[in-house]
């Protein structure tokens, strides 16, 4: 497929000839992301501790949640695609200073309100690891591109997954606000690493900003391939958030009863899954990726019935997390792998489009989720997830209109 028509120039790219990326900064580029997305999660396990403390029902204590990732998603749409233009380090350093004075408020916010406000800004800030991807693409040698994106996303998905589990156990050693400075000061830490250790990255000839932002939307409007991954990327991991969102309060319910740090300690399932991610992107290597996405939406579907039936066994329990987390995480790592490939000279506007659809499913996940728990409990909450699988299952299917085999030709530019 031929890259859109784009008012903004393309700047110098990899062609793939080259020694590829450093092992060493893959590794810092996936930790990285796993840390600085970790900020929007660590509030998940600590909903029924958050809403006793503020007296507020699970609906409204949900929308904690919500708001930290419609954050994110902002930081999507109107901060990600600047990385074409601007050195990425100073992004990062932005963003990340962001997160961090919005960490710090957090941890003393004296509402519901004020908490739900100040994660909306830690989700904007949070929006590093969205930067760091199309980075660690763009300085992949072709042939390794699959698998340098699977590991930087293993990190960025480990961190989404162990950050429950990590603020389980510190809320229950201290308090839910304890969490939060921590977070603040680890934030600070990476802010400083990054600054010595990103590379500087040759740049776009400078274009309005407003123009930038058309031209995410004309990716979108060019591209079916990239249109289809946004749809099923926006409905697995409101799936996804409809499940992490509403599990707090069904294992601090009978005949569970578990603690803060029980209750994050199940996250570790769900990392189990995560180093799924990296297997993924070898599948996309070997040009596999559309036809591998139907059967990780299909796993995500079944990993709902398992909850359901399982719903009293934490046996049951953890199969679920473990068949939803590989597959949102394959689906969400064989989407990056052919949307990476459609305008190499645009992957952080790609990435911004993509992600926003992303998140904004994500958002509407949490809050439909804790809705549906509010007013039914698990049932309910399980068949809203299985809807959301079934349709994007069906959505996954080769052989719509606009879609071909990802070419893996060495000589295509990146």
């Amino acid at each position: 497929m031929t890259a859109p028509s784009s008012p903004v120039a393309a700047p110098p790219t990899n062609t793939g000839t080259g020694a590829g990326i450093d092992p060493r900064l893959t590794l810092l580029l996936a930790v990285s992301s796993g840390l600085t997305v970790a900020n929007l999660y660590y509030a998940q396990p600590l909903l029924e501790t958050i809403g006793r403390s503020f007296g507020t029902t699970e609906g409204a204590t949900g929308l904690v949640i919500t708001t930290s990732q419609l954050g994110y998603a902002a930081g999507l749409a109107f901060v990600v695609p600047i990385g074409d233009q601007v050195s990425r380090r100073r992004i990062t350093g932005w963003l990340l200073g962001l997160a961090a004075v919005s960490l710090v408020v957090a941890s003393v916010a004296p509402s519901l309100w004020i908490l739900a406000a100040t994660l909306l800004l830690t989700g904007l800030g949070s929006v590093t690891a969205q930067v760091l991807v199309p980075l660690a693409a763009s300085l992949a040698d072709d042939r390794e591109r699959g698998r340098v994106v699977g590991t930087v996303m293993t990190g960025l998905l480990m961190g989404i997954l162990l950050a429950r589990t990590v603020s389980g156990i510190v809320a229950d050693l201290t308090n839910w606000r304890v969490m939060f400075a921590v977070a603040a000061g680890v934030t600070v830490i990476l802010a400083v690493v990054l600054h010595r250790r990103l590379p500087e990255t040759e740049l776009a000839e400078p274009v309005p900003y407003r123009k930038l932002l058309r031209s995410v939307a004309r990716l979108l409007v060019e591209h079916h391939d990239l249109r289809q991954s946004a749809l099923l990327g926006a409905l697995t991991f409101a799936a996804f958030s409809v499940f992490w969102t509403t599990i707090a309060f069904h294992l601090a319910d009978s005949p569970f009863d578990y603690s803060e740090a029980t209750i994050g300690l199940v996250g570790i399932a769900g990392a189990a899954g995560a180093l799924f991610a990296s297997a993924a992107g070898r599948l996309a290597d070997r040009g596999w990726a559309r036809s591998a996405r139907p059967v990780m939406t299909a796993l995500l579907a079944l990993s709902f019935a398992i909850l359901w039936f399982g719903q009293n066994s934490i046996i049951g329990i953890l199969l679920g997390i473990l068949a939803l987390d590989i597959g949102v995480q394959g689906t969400q790592v064989l989407n990056q792998s052919i949307i990476y490939e459609l305008a190499p000279e645009a992957r952080s506007r790609i990435n911004s489009a993509y992600m926003t659809c992303y998140f904004i499913g994500a958002s509407l996940g949490s809050a439909v989720g804790a809705m549906a728990y509010d007013a039914g409990g698990w049932g309910p909450t399980c068949a809203l997830g299985a809807a959301l699988a079934v349709v994007s299952a069906v959505a996954s299917i080769p052989g719509s209109r606009g879609a071909r085999p990802v070419s893996r030709s060495a000589n295509l530019p990146t």
